[in-house]
C-alpha cells in the first residue's frame, strides 16, 4: 500500500482567456504522505487555494494528474467524484459552512445524509467527542462560539473517516485562543490517528504546527521547509523570498 495519501503530478490550472488569462498552477508536482501535516503558504494569487481545491477534487486542472488514496481521479465522472469526496476526503472551510437551523450533531451527519446514508449515531457522537464537543451535540451554530463552530466543521470532515483532511484557512475567522484549539486538534489528528492533513494558511504561527511547509509563488512550488519549523523560521523564510530574486525550484517528484 502506498504511503502517499495524495499525489499531484504536473498540475496546471488556468482561468479566463485572452488578456484575462491567469495561470493559477503551473506544473505543480508534489505529494502528501500518510500521517503528515503540510501547510501550504504563499502570497495572494500564488495558487495555494487552487492547489487545495484541485487536490481535493473540487476543481479539475487543465493538465496533470491527481491521485487520492491510491485512486486516480482524473477520468472520474461527476457522480463517482462526488462519492469519492464524500467517502475519502474531508474539507474544512474558513467560514465554517454550518447550516444555522441544524444542531451540531445534525451538521456533522449532513454529508452522509446528502449521500443517502443514515450515519450510525455512535459515529456522530464519536466525531463530536474527538473535537471535545460531545456535550454540545444539541446546540445550533448561533449557540456556539466561533471556535466551537469550527470544531463542529472539523467533526463533520472526520465523520466519514476520510483518507485526507483539507483545511482552507481554518483559523482565519478565529481569535488566537480559538485558533490554537483548532490547530492543536488538527495536529492531534496526525499524531494520534495517523491522519493526513493539508492546510492553506497565511499565518506563520498556524504553519508552525505542520511537519512540512510548501511555499508557492506564481503557481509553482518555490520552496519547502521541513524540520525545526517555528513561526519565526517561517516568517523569516517568507521575508527572504520576498527580497531575493526568484530562483527556479526543484520540485519533489512522486
Amino acid at each position: 500500500m502506498t504511503t502517499q495519501t495524495v499525489t499531484l503530478t504536473g498540475l496546471r490550472a488556468v482561468y479566463g482567456s485572452g488578456a484575462r488569462r491567469v495561470t493559477a498552477l503551473d506544473g505543480v508536482t508534489t505529494s502528501f504522505a500518510r500521517g503528515t501535516f503540510t501547510a501550504v503558504m504563499g502570497p495572494s494569487g500564488s495558487g495555494k487555494s487552487t492547489l487545495l481545491h484541485c487536490a481535493a477534487g473540487l476543481d479539475r486542472p487543465v493538465e496533470g494528474s491527481v491521485m487520492i488514496d491510491g485512486r486516480c481521479i482524473d477520468d472520474l465522472g461527476e457522480d463517482e467524484l462526488t462519492r469519492l469526496r464524500r467517502d475519502r476526503v474531508g474539507f474544512v472551510f474558513q467560514a465554517f459552512n454550518l447550516v444555522s437551523t441544524l444542531t451540531a450533531a445534525q451538521n456533522v451527519e449532513l454529508p452522509m445524509r446528502l449521500a443517502g446514508r443514515r450515519p450510525p449515531a455512535r459515529d456522530v457522537v464519536a466525531a463530536l467527542d474527538a473535537v471535545g464537543l460531545a456535550d454540545r451535540a444539541g446546540h445550533r451554530p448561533s449557540e456556539l462560539s466561533g471556535g466551537e463552530q469550527q470544531r463542529v466543521a472539523v467533526a463533520r470532515a472526520l465523520v466519514t473517516r476520510p483518507a485526507v483532511v483539507f483545511a482552507d484557512e481554518p483559523t482565519g475567522a478565529l481569535d488566537s485562543a480559538a485558533s490554537g484549539q483548532v490547530l492543536r486538534l488538527l495536529r492531534g489528528l496526525v499524531d494520534d490517528h495517523r491522519q493526513t492533513v493539508v492546510m492553506v494558511t497565511h499565518d506563520p504561527t498556524a504553519a508552525a504546527y505542520a511537519d512540512r511547509i510548501l511555499l508557492l509563488a506564481d503557481g509553482r512550488v518555490v520552496d519547502e521547509l521541513t524540520g525545526g519549523i517555528t513561526a519565526a523560521v517561517v516568517a523569516a523564510r517568507i521575508a527572504e523570498r520576498e527580497t531575493v530574486p526568484e530562483k527556479s525550484a526543484v520540485e519533489p517528484s512522486c
